[in-house]
Order: C-alpha cells, then structure tokens, then sequence
C-alpha cells in the first residue's frame, strides 16, 4: 500500500506541475502565432473528446470487464504526451489503468467528476489557456487529483489485496475461494465475505445488494450459512427492474424453501409480478413458484397460474403448465380447476407447450379419478393421433434428436398411453395399432430409439392385456439384452422382471441370453440378470439351470459368490424334485462355496439329511470325500463332522451303498483322523471346534478302540482359553473316563427333526411350540421387537402351566440353551435309562447345591414314572426340594447315585420366611466378569410372599459404552417370571452410568424350592456383538 500511495502522489504532482507550467499566462502570451494556438486548440479538442469518453465510459468498461477498451483509451491518453508536451494525458491514462484493476466505485466516480469539469472548462476555452482566466482554474485541477491522494491514504489496507469490500465483484470473490490451499483458508475467505456482506445489508446498501445476493448464492452452494440474506432476496424481489427481480428470484429459490416461513411474505409480489405487463417478469415469478410453491401460496396463487394457462405467449404457457403440476402436487384439492384448460395445451402445436401439457395431465391422472376418466373418454383419440403425427413427422432440425423428431415428446405420450390404458380395456384397444407402429418402426441403433422402445414396451406391458404385443415386447427386449451397452441390457432385465409374471413363456425363450447376463462382467448385470433367473426356475428347467450356476459358481467372482450361492441354495431347497438331488447338489456348492453359505441353509441341509434314512451313508462318504480336497470351508467341515459323529459307523462299515457309488475304504482312525484335522485347523471358529468335540464324544462311544485317543485329543481342550470349549472338554471328558455306563445312552443318534416344522419356522408360518400363560406374544425388554424364528424367544415361556410340552423335535429350547440331550423316553429297550442319562447331565451341569450325600436321593426315586411322568422340563421341579427318605444301600441297577453325578448335591433345606412388613434382603452379585456387572436387589410385597420383585442393575466395567443392550433369563417351570422394559439399551463406559430393568418372579412352589435363573445378555461394542451367559443359583433361600 505504501509503494502504491507513493507511486500515485508522484505521478499526480509531476502532471499537475507540468501543466502549470505549460499552461502559466506568462508562458502563453500574446506573441503565440495563430497557427500554434490553432495546433493548441485541436489537440485540446481531441483531449476534450477523449475527456469525455473517459467519463461516460470508464466505469461501463469497468462493470461489464471490457478491459481491452479500457486499455485503448488509456494508451490515446499516453500518446497525448508528445503532443502537449506534459504527461498530463500519461497521468489520466495510468490512472484509468489503476481504476480498471480496482473494485472502488468512489475512486471512479470522483475521477469521472474531475474529467467532467475539465470538459466544462474545454468547452468555456479556459482550459487551454487562452487568457489570464485559465490560471485559476488549474487550482481546482490539482485540487481534484489531490483528493484522489488523499483518497487512497484513506484506504486501510491495499484496494488490490482487500477484494472483501461490498463493491468486491463475484468472479474476485470466486477466484479468491478458489486459490485456498486448506479447508480453512476457505472458511476464512467466506467468513470474511459474510462480514462484509452483513455491513452492506445493515447499511441498507442498495447499490450492491443484487451483487451482495450473488455471492449469497455461490457462498450457500458451498455449503455455508446464508439464512441472513433472506430477507434481501424479498426486497430485490418487490424491486421494479427486471435485473433486480432476476436475482432475487434466484436466490428466493436457492436460499429458501416451502417450509421457511419468510416466504409468506413474498407471496403478494409475486401475485403481483403474475399480472405484470412485462412477460419476462411473469415467467420469473412462474418459475419461482413452480420450484418452492407450499400449500398456502398453491391456494392463493392458483387463480392466477390458471389464466396464464391461455396466455398468449407460448414460453409462458409453458411455465404456467409446470407450476401448474406443482400447485395439484401441493393441493390435490385443486386438479380439478385445472383439467379443462389442461386438456386445451393437448391441441398446441408448440412442441414445448404440448410437451409440459401432457406431463400436466398425467400427473392429474395420478391425483383425482375424475381427471382420469375425463380424459379416458375425451383426450385417448386425440392423443393416439398427436403421437402418430410426431411418429411419422418429417425432418424437423429444431426438434431432431439423432434422426428422430422429438423423442422427449414420444416418451411423455407414450407414458400419459399407459396411464390412460391401465385398467381400461377400451382405451388400450385404441392405442394398439399406434403401439405397434412404435414399436416396428422406431430404430434401435441410438439412444433416443432405444429411450422410446423401452417406454413402449413398458406401455404395452401395462395397458390390458394383447398376447401379441407382448411377445413383441418381450422379443424386443431381447434384442436389447443382445446390446453392448450395459445401461441397455440392465433396463432390459428390469423390464424382463416384470414381464415373467405376464407372460412366462416368452420370457423363457430368451432364457439362454439371460445366463449369459449372469456371467457379464459388470457387477450390477450380474445381479440382475441372477434374480430373473431365480423367477425363471420352474420345475421342469430346475435341473438344467442349476447345473448352469453351479457350474459357473466355480470360476465366479469372489465379490459375486455370495449372491450366487444364497440364489442356487435357495433353487435347490424351493424345487428339489427328489432328496438325492438336493443333497447332491448342496454337495457340489459345499466344497466351491461353503464359506458363502448361510447357517439357516447348512441347518436346513441337516434337517433333510436326518429325514433320509436311506441316505445316511450315502451321504457320510459323500462328505468325507469332498473333505479331503476341500478342507478349508467352513459350512462343509462342520456338517461333515456332523454326519461322521451321527453316522460314523455307516461311513467305516459303507453301510447304505448305492447302486451308482463306488466304495471306499475307511477306517476309524481315518473317521477320527478327520475330525482331529479340524478341530485342530488353525482357521476353525468356535462353532465348528464345538461341533467337533461333539462329534469326538459320539465316535468314543462308536469307536472304542479309539475311546483313549479321542480322550487325548478332549484333554487338550481342558486348558483352553475358549471357556466354551474347556467347559465342554471337561465335562465330555469327565463322561468318557467317569461315566461309560450312561455314555451310549447319551450319545445316541439324533431323533428325526420335523422338516416341515423347521420350514415353517424359517418362514415364520409356524407359531412358537411354548406360549405364554397370558396367551400373548412374549415382548423382549429394551423395546427390541420380537423374532418369529428366534427360538431363544420361546426359552423365556417356560414359565407357562398351560402350554404344550416340549418335544424333541425342535421344542426343546431348553435343551439348547443348556447344551445337554433331553430326549423323552425312547420305546426301544433302555430308553427309560436313556431319559434317566439325559437328565443326570442336566443336573451335573446346573450343579446347585453341595448338601451332604447321605441325604441324597437316588436317582430311580427322583426319576420314577410313578412319582412324576411329565417332560423331562418338570425335572427342574425336583431341584430344591426338601429332603427325602435315606437313599438306598445300593442304587438300583442301571442308575448312579446323585452323589456321584452332582458331587454332593442334595435337597437344599428350606425355612418358612416370616410374613411382615416387606423384609429387606441383601444385595446380591448375580453376574460378574471382566467387562460386566450385575446386581440383584430384592423386596417383597406384604401379604404376598410368593412373588419376589427384583432390580437388576447393570454396570460397564470396560472403558467401551455398550449399544443395543438386552437381558433374557430363563427359569424352571415352577417360576413365573415377568420383565419390564429396561431403562436404556445404551451402558456408558467405566461405570459412569447404569442400566436397570425390573423382574417379577412368582415362586409357586415357596417355601419347597429355591429360585434359579439362567440368564443372557447381549450388547454391541464397536459394532461387534457380544454375548455372555451365566447362572443364577445362590438366591436367598426364604425368597
């Protein structure tokens, strides 16, 4: 600034100088010869002309950046010099270049008044200095250029480097947002432009308030702030020039929306600007409203958009046709004011206004029947005609689209046809013939054919039904499927969706090309094209398109395999003609794909293979071969080792063989072998190492000569870190060393599970088998909704009396909780014992309790049919009880003492709680770990002792808040239990909060049995969820 300061001061006294001393009296005196004073006074004439372009033009130039004009007049100005001899003319040149690369309106004024008295001085021929009159004027001179000094020092900072003044130009302020290196640099720019905007909108700058909304705009499409600049939109709006009313409308549609409550009051101007005389005007309020239009201003302006329906100039019929389809978007109420001047725009010959005439009717069609059958009745013909007419149009260049006329036209016709035609057989007769000369005669070779053969063939898809016009529907989207543009064949599958359940069988003859589609190198062809081949399979081509995917299954992508897996699962199980072929199948997409493969398939898969009996050893080799070359998916090794446990014995004997089979040789080190491999897989989770123990625990029983070895492999599991797997290596080695009288029994073949039953669960047809005692469908806490096909969601109806016994045919959720066999009583010999087993291990794995043994009864006493002949649910019943008669000597044969089993349990003595006041108890510890606190806080209502009224409180212990928390619990059926909603789902990190959820638990056996509870608990931390599980059993005793 200072170098500026100094360079313009320097120039300015050196001209102002100059022409005091070109022009002093003394130096024009009368001696001057005619022929110089004529020279004198035509260059004056020409710097009085220049003066005067200088003055009216220098700041037009400047607005509308005509710098090269700018430029001429500054160097006319320059040349001056040699001909006056000063640089007067270099002086006003150079500053008029200063002025051009500055935004500071006041500096061009002040410099336009200086060059105008100059011109008033021409005129007079003071300036030139004829006589003594000039010399006080070139005071003034200098005066005026001085104050343009002056003016500059004023500046605080460089005009050239402060482009945040409210005179800055948008293109400045653009360019200055742009040259921001950093997010910052740019909030800074804008906040600094807001700023100054703000000041210019207080001091109610007129001038530059249609710039100021300008850069308003562009600083909202960046995403910043701008509400403050409303208001300022409404005043350019009520503005009487059209530039003014341009920009605020624009930034009336940009900066606000129907839902901003300043926009009441520009609904008077623009009622007004809607009767103006300037057309221009009318189509600036005609697009405003048609783009922020609310419901209120539809009800007040319509009147208005319905007389310029008939306005005599087209673009303007156009627009009113538009806010038209906006005001009955708004206010369905109001079609039908406009159905008969909608109906008028069909007849324009003015392809726009006839193109936003049949968008309006259409969408009247959608919002009010009685415009639907108004132009059914009155517009089908003329329609039909106006389409055949543009169909068959000769060249027209305004309107030629790639050799065709108008397409845009052609689609909205078509689109109002189907409208029209959908549900009315009279009209889609009309349009028959039309529909087919579209659909021959338009071609296929560009976009815009393309564009008007796919509406057809969607046209002809709606409107009632023509079986030849769909075949040729059908058989064009055929050739589009043939097309190399992916957007083509990807409409063309779309349409092919929906055309399958018109007409099948012509979609089938294109079967071929859609497979093809399947293989197609784009991701969303593929996924497409695999969904209309899933609506292709039919019984009778299952087969073959099955063959087909699995086949292409092997080579697919990896990203792809997933859809193409759930897809060829769901054929296989939807239309398997026969059980063979299933598993077959499902054996192919095991070894390519298992990984891919849901758990509710390899569930289903299971469920089938246990309903073929025949099957069983057929399928144990089938799988035991497909696990030697395909080891490392996961879904094949655990139902694999799922068979070799049930059916191992089939698998070493090759028992069940099939004519088309070839036989192997196993033995059962090879069985053991297998299962050993997996277990110990380094990349086998949870689930499968589990299933392998199981499986470890049956082939003890099956194989005994490898009864030691798979003890060995047990063992190693005992000092797991996996809880999960060290409690079940414990206990089925504490079965296998301990317990081998009762060992077959446990690890007998799985019943026959229902397969109808577990289909209808995945679908959720079937009811849960266990319902409440109120009859009413079990709500879970936390507000979470409940599953139809979570069977945990039954475990917690335990407490119902009046509900159906569990079966061990997927009713026995218990069971499943628990991890242990609770099946009923087989009919074949040694069933009861089986019974007597699955129950002991109940027991041993509740284990509550450790009274001494000599009270404990025995195990034919606490089993016995006569005494109790309910589930094996009601032995729960027994748990608890007060003490019994003195056990046996001996325990009956065939059954171990409870001693044994329960180490120590026995009958828990119980003592009568004293009806009061509500006793208080203490707090208990129900559930602890390292992440995870629960507490149990207990109280009674008086007069009621049976009922227990329980606060769970819930504390994080880990520096992770939990998210979607849920407690369940499960009791025996001598409980009742009853939960409330849970104060929150979310538990804040390192115990700064606590989640409490209340309990109603109804002891009808008190005072005889204690109460026990299993409980589960789920959460979410970091997106990953987390579930632990623990037992409730050191309850006070008088509860």
């Amino acid at each position: 600034m200072g170098h500026f300061r100094k360079e313009y001061k320097r120039l300015v006294s050196e001209s102002v100088n100059a022409l005091e001393l070109r022009y002093r009296p003394e130096t024009m005196n009368k001696d001057t010869d005619k022929a110089t004073k004529v020279q004198n006074y035509k260059l004056m004439n020409k710097l009085q002309r220049m003066n005067q372009e200088a003055s009216l033009n220098c700041w037009s130039y400047h607005q509308n950046s005509e710098s090269s004009k700018a430029k001429n007049l500054a160097r006319s100005f320059v040349e001056l010099e040699d001909s006056t001899g000063s640089i007067a003319g270099r002086m006003i040149g150079d500053t008029i270049e200063m002025f051009l690369h500055r935004s500071a309106k006041r500096l061009v004024d002040i410099t336009s008044s200086v060059l105008t008295y100059n011109i008033g001085h021409y005129e007079k021929g003071t300036y030139a200095g004829f006589g003594q009159r000039s010399y006080p004027q070139l005071s003034y001179v200098k005066d005026g250029f001085l104050d343009l000094v002056e003016l500059s020092r004023s500046f605080k900072t460089d005009p050239i480097m402060n482009p945040f003044s409210s005179g800055t130009r948008l293109r400045d302020m653009i360019r200055a947002i742009r040259a921001c290196k950093t997010a910052a640099e740019e909030r800074a720019v804008v906040r600094k432009e807001c700023a100054a905007i703000r000041a210019a909108i207080s001091e109610n700058d007129q001038d530059y308030r249609h710039r100021n909304l300008a850069k308003l705009m562009f600083i909202h499409m960046l995403g910043y702030p701008t509400h403050f600049g409303q208001m300022e939109c409404l005043k350019l709006i009520a503005s009487p020039g059209f530039p003014e009313k341009r920009i605020g409308y624009l930034g009336l549609m940009l900066l606000l929306d129907e839902r901003q409550e300043v926009l009441m009051l520009v609904t008077n101007s623009i009622k007004q600007d809607l009767s103006h005389t300037n057309q221009y005007i009318v189509g600036l309020a005609l697009c405003a409203l048609g783009n922020i239009c609310s419901a209120e201003m539809a009800r007040d302006l319509a009147p208005e958009v319905e007389r310029l329906l008939q306005f005599r100039d087209p673009n303007i019929r156009k627009k009113a046709a538009l806010c038209s389809i906006r005001i009955i978007k708004k206010v369905p109420d109001l079609a039908e004011n406009f159905i008969t001047p909608a109906a008028s725009l069909l007849k324009e010959k003015h392809h726009g206004v006839l193109l936003t005439g049949v968008q309006l009717c259409t969408d009247l069609c959608k919002v009010s029947t009685e415009a639907l059958e108004y132009f059914r009745k009155k517009c089908t013909d003329g329609l039909v005609k106006v389409l055949k007419d543009v169909a068959n149009s000769p060249y027209a260049p305004e309107y030629d689209v790639s050799g065709i006329t108008d397409p845009f036209l052609h689609i909205r016709l078509l689109k109002l046809l189907r409208v029209l035609g959908q549900g009315d057989a009279d009209a889609s007769d009309s349009m028959n013939d039309i529909l087919a000369q579209v659909a021959t005669k338009t071609e296929s070779n560009k976009n815009a054919g393309n564009a008007i053969l796919y509406e057809c063939v969607s046209t002809i898809m709606t409107i009632e039904e023509n079986g030849g016009l769909r075949v040729l529907a059908v058989n064009i989207l055929g050739r589009f499927l043939s097309s190399r543009d992916n957007n083509i064949r990807y409409v063309a599958l779309n349409m092919l969706m929906k055309a399958i359940t018109l007409d099948s069988q012509a979609v089938q003859r294109h079967r071929a090309t859609i497979l093809e589609c399947v293989k197609d190198s784009d991701a969303s062809i593929r996924k497409r094209a695999l969904e209309l081949v899933y609506l292709l399979v039919n019984e009778s081509n299952v087969k073959s398109l099955t063959k087909e995917l699995i086949d292409y299954l092997e080579i697919s992508d990896p990203e792809f395999k997933g859809d193409l897996t759930a897809k060829i699962c769901s054929i296989v199980e939807k239309f398997s003609p026969e059980k063979i072929w299933y598993i077959d199948q499902m054996l192919k997409v095991l070894p390519q794909a298992g990984n891919y493969v849901k758990d509710e398939v390899w569930h289903a898969l299971i469920v089938v293979i246990t309903n073929a009996s025949d099957l069983h050893g057929y399928t144990v080799r089938s799988l035991y071969r497909a696990l030697q070359t395909e080891g490392e998916q996961e879904t094949l090794v655990r139902v694999a080792v799922w068979c070799i446990g049930e059916y191992g014995e089939m698998l070493v004997g090759n028992a069940g063989m099939l004519n088309q089979e070839d036989p192997i040789t196993v033995t059962e080190s090879d069985a053991v072998d297998v299962v050993e491999t997996a277990i110990r897989r380094h990349s086998s989770d949870l689930t499968t190492r589990s299933m392998c123990l199981i499986a470890l625990l049956k082939l003890s029983s099956r194989f005994p000569s490898c009864s030691q070895r798979i003890n060995d492999i047990v063992i190693h599991y005992k000092e797991s870190l996996v809880l999960e797997l060290q409690q079940r290596a414990i206990e089925f080695n504490s079965i296998i060393e301990k317990h081998q009288n009762i060992r077959s029994a446990l690890v007998e073949r799985m019943p026959v599970l229902d397969e109808a039953t577990y289909s209808g669960r995945r679908s959720g047809s079937v009811p849960a088998a266990v319902s409440t005692s109120q009859g009413a469908p079990l709500n879970l806490p936390n507000g979470v909704a409940k599953p139809t096909s979570a069977p945990l969601v039954d475990l917690l109806d335990l407490s119902s009396d009046d509900g159906p016994a569990l079966s061990s045919s997927g009713g026995d959720f218990l069971q499943d909780l628990l991890g242990v066999d609770l099946s009923p009583a087989s009919t074949q010999p040694g069933g009861n014992q089986a019974q007597k087993s699955g129950t002991d291990v109940l027991l041993d794995l509740l284990s509550i309790g450790t009274p001494p043994a000599q009270s404990s009864p025995s195990m034919a006493d606490m089993l016995s049919p006569v005494e109790d002949n309910k589930s094996s649910v009601d032995i729960l019943d027994k748990l608890g009880s007060p003490s019994g008669p003195p056990a046996q000597a001996s325990p009956p044969v065939g059954s171990s003492p409870m001693m044994d089993l329960l180490d120590g349990f026995g009958p828990i003595s119980s003592a009568p709680v004293a009806e009061n006041n509500g006793p208080t108890y203490p707090a208990l510890v129900a559930f602890e770990s390292s992440s995870l606190r629960v507490t149990f806080n207990f109280s009674k209502q008086p007069g009621n002792p049976q009922t227990t009224l329980v606060e769970a409180q819930f504390v994080n212990k880990s520096p992770n808040a939990y998210s979607n928390f849920i407690f369940q619990a499960a009791v025996p059926k001598f409980l009742q239990l009853h939960l409330d909603p849970a104060s929150s789902n979310t538990l804040p990190a390192s115990g700064n909060g606590s989640i409490t959820q209340k309990l109603r638990l109804t002891n009808s056996q008190h005072g005889k049995k204690s109460l026990v509870m299993r409980i589960r608990i789920g959460y979410k931390i970091n997106d990953k969820d987390v579930l632990e599980e623990g037992q409730v059993n050191n309850f006070p005793r008088d509860l």
